[in-house]
């Protein structure tokens, strides 16, 4: 069972909207999904947890690249929203990023996890986890510094664990907007 979310700042705070995922087949349409809840492109979060197993943060500011954060790389390589960005993350040159095929229903146990290199344009002082050809790591991978100047530090970003995406929303003030939508 998959839980998301979008927090968008505005100049009063945070705003929150329910992400139906079922909407998303692709990192680009969650890319898109994030920029368009933006009010005057200012920042998006787009918080996934997967039943306490993993979660992923998606950070969108404006135009800029997307920044991206997973809690546990190897357990989200094997869920299907998850595996989207670990394959990010990872490097990936595969070109599915097609959902269709996969089983949607939380329990994708046993599906290949993500493996690929970095390449040489990444560069891997940005990231926490992974290497060339190795599986997706059991541990953090990503920016853990996408919302330090939010309120949430890298420490405390890369050890939550347990309702992380609750104790996300409190550090950024938006407790409450995430809890209405949940």
């Amino acid at each position: 069972m998959y839980f998301a979310a979008l927090l968008a700042r505005t100049e009063d705070g945070w705003e929150a909207s329910d992400m139906e995922l079922d909407d998303v087949e692709s990192l680009s349409d969650l890319i898109d999904l994030a920029r368009s809840a933006a009010v005057d492109d200012d920042t998006v979060v787009a918080l996934i947890e997967q039943e306490d197993a993993w979660f992923g943060v998606v950070r969108v500011d404006g135009e800029e690249d997307p920044r991206y954060f997973v809690s546990n790389a190897s357990l989200a390589a094997r869920s299907s929203y998850g595996s989207m960005l670990t394959k990010e993350l990872l490097g990936s040159d595969e070109e599915d990023d097609e959902l269709d095929e996969l089983d949607l229903d939380g329990t994708e146990d046993g599906e290949e996890e993500a493996v690929a290199a970095f390449t040489e344009e990444e560069d891997e002082d940005d990231r926490v986890g992974g290497s060339a050809a190795e599986p997706a790591p059991a541990g953090p991978l990503g920016d853990p510094r996408l919302l330090d100047d939010l309120g949430v530090s890298n420490k405390q970003l890369m050890t939550l664990d347990g309702d992380a995406l609750s104790e996300i929303a409190d550090s950024l003030g938006a407790t409450e907007v995430l809890e209405a939508v949940r």
